[in-house]
């Protein structure tokens, strides 16, 4: 299968904590030096956009602004459609830059926007949330995932405190980054290419796989990251390739 463009995940795929994985820094240079257009789509929650393009480029691997599609990014698109400017954020402070062009504060917002506070959850944090979303602020989801690998072993993500907020308000979340059809299409959309010509390569069998061929993306899985054995065997979804690795990528294209 001819591909023309490729969707790559972070977290799991090219590093893992502050470790670039093995063969990461090579595959994607073999993509650049062959004029593959690609985006970074993660539902990383605890950086801004530009603090996750220096990451990258500080493991050796080349990333542009306009490449990196952050599940916070994506937010911005989805508040600016609906109208919303007052918004009560739950994300590192490092991350809200790339909520600069909205108003954050507490009193009456129109959205509250869950992303992954880590250890800065807690009851009161919750609560407070919790009132907001009963007074009438929307429930913004910046993605759902149950868990990711860190350096010291997998953690809980932002889904369960999300599903927490869900059923003490009674209110359904408007969720933004993978698996929903909406974020890879923005993506698809900037990168200018049918979904049949791209590829998603993650390491989550549901957001990543199966999210992208909800949309016809041809997928990758690499076994990586939050990757486990039976990912393939419990899951309702093939994915069209499953490689050791992002390293082994270039097997799969024309030399």
């Amino acid at each position: 299968m001819k591909l023309e463009g490729f969707l790559i995940d972070l977290d799991g795929v090219l590093y893992v904590g502050d470790q670039v994985l093995p063969g990461a820094v090579d595959a994607m240079s073999y993509l650049r030096e062959r004029g593959y257009p690609l985006r970074f789509l993660t539902n990383t929650t605890m950086s801004s956009r530009f603090a996750l393009v220096q990451k990258l480029r500080g493991l050796g691997i080349h990333a542009e602004r306009e490449e990196m599609f952050s599940t916070c990014v994506v937010a911005t698109h989805w508040l600016r459609e609906h109208g919303i400017s007052r918004i009560h954020p739950l994300v590192p402070r490092a991350a809200q830059e790339d909520f600069a062009e909205f108003q954050i504060t507490d009193d009456r917002p129109e959205a509250v926007v869950v992303g992954d506070l880590g250890s800065e959850f807690s009851f009161d944090v919750l609560n407070h949330a919790f009132r907001l979303i009963r007074d009438g602020a929307h429930l913004v989801a910046l993605q759902k995932n149950r868990f990711w690998q860190r350096s010291d072993g997998l953690a809980l993500d932002v889904g369960p405190f999300v599903v927490a907020l869900e059923y003490a308000t009674e209110k359904k979340a408007s969720v933004i980054g993978k698996p929903t059809a909406a974020y890879f299409e923005t993506a698809l959309h900037d990168l200018g290419l049918p979904a049949h010509q791209v590829a998603m390569v993650g390491d989550d069998i549901h957001n990543d796989i199966a999210g992208g061929q909800a949309v016809g993306l041809k997928t990758i899985l690499v076994k990586t990251g939050k990757y486990q054995f039976d990912d393939v065997e419990r899951a309702d979804c093939r994915p069209d390739w499953t490689l050791d690795s992002i390293g082994d990528l270039p097997s799969l294209l024309p030399s």
